[in-house]
């Protein structure tokens, strides 16, 4: 279990606030300003009723018959001690505040058998806009501009021998953040390959984002989505696990419209989430109003990593 964070009663993690609203006016939250009006025993014994209605039960990773690989989510659970010490020393007249915690669940993503991964945990709010580059240089200057403007980072998955031609490029987006995935060196049909070839794709790669970024891979993405069970295990090999997509926006097809991708991905855009993009025209005139769909669903944009883990999500200040 982790320490998490102190909480104000009233509701200053919204996330526990939107889901538990009935607390709003319980017995564990009429003691706004009342903390010298009662003694130690009653303290705890209202910080504990809190405790029993609040806590939200870790969710296990598990092999799902259509998405595959699917993370667990971190449970969320009161520290009833760590709230009554915090509280004792709370000036008189404060708020209660909750020190709280999360539980990790008896079954995680590394606990899996050897699958690919469509999408996060469902009760995750996060998305994750991930994007494969081979091509399209053009393009993500503007994109690049679009996250940092939202204060977004996302995960761009690159084709090695893009690296190779575009070493400064792919530096700009690691200083601004971003997490890097591996793409395969020559964008090749994986399915294709044998063993010794696909083992070669992902390597050749890895060694060109290390020599040019410093770094590797977690992530491995099948170019056009080809692969096998033997892409899968070969990027294992490599400590990688095999990503794919849960919402397509398939922004490389001509002719192609903004708004033609934004209702592609309007009716998928869901907790955990993955979408599939490119450095298109489309989807850099598209990306902004993607962003602001999320947030309108109190989805939060992020990596690949951040998506997939099981830590909860803290709701972020200082939003546009």
């Amino acid at each position: 279990m982790i320490a998490w964070i102190i909480v104000d009663s009233t509701g200053a993690s919204k996330y526990v606030t939107e889901h538990k609203a009935r607390l709003v006016n319980s017995d564990a939250f009429q003691m706004s300003s009342n903390l010298d009006k009662i003694d130690g025993d009653e303290l705890r014994q209202r910080i504990r009723k809190a405790a029993e209605e609040m806590r939200e039960a870790p969710i296990n990773a598990r092999v799902d018959r259509v998405w595959k690989a699917v993370p667990g989510y971190n449970g969320l659970e009161v520290d009833v001690e760590a709230s009554y010490e915090h509280n004792l020393k709370l000036p008189k007249g404060s708020s209660l505040k909750l020190v709280h915690r999360e539980m990790k669940p008896e079954v995680t993503l590394a606990d899996l058998p050897v699958e690919p991964i469509y999408r996060g945990n469902e009760n995750k709010p996060m998305v994750a806009f991930m994007i494969n580059v081979a091509w399209g240089n053009e393009h993500i200057e503007p994109i690049l501009k679009t996250l940092k403007e939202h204060k977004v980072k996302t995960t761009f998955f690159l084709d090695g021998s893009w690296v190779r031609r575009n070493p400064e490029l792919a530096k700009r987006l690691t200083e601004e953040g971003h997490e890097i995935g591996n793409h395969a060196y020559t964008h090749p049909n994986m399915a294709q390959l044998s063993e010794g070839r696909q083992y070669v794709e992902m390597e050749k790669t890895e060694r060109e984002i290390e020599k040019q970024l410093g770094k590797r891979s977690s992530w491995f993405a099948p170019p056009s989505g080809s692969f096998n069970s033997l892409t899968v295990k070969t990027a294992q090999q490599l400590k990688m696990r095999t990503v794919l997509w849960s919402a397509d926006t398939i922004d490389w097809s001509t002719p192609n419209e903004p708004g033609t991708i934004i209702q592609r991905v309007r009716p998928k855009l869901k907790p955990g989430v993955l979408v599939l993009m490119h450095p298109t025209a489309a989807t850099s005139q598209a990306l902004p109003t993607f962003i602001r769909m999320a947030r309108e669903q109190k989805l939060e944009p992020g990596t690949v990593s951040e998506v997939l883990s099981e830590k909860r999500v803290i709701s972020k200040a200082n939003r546009e």
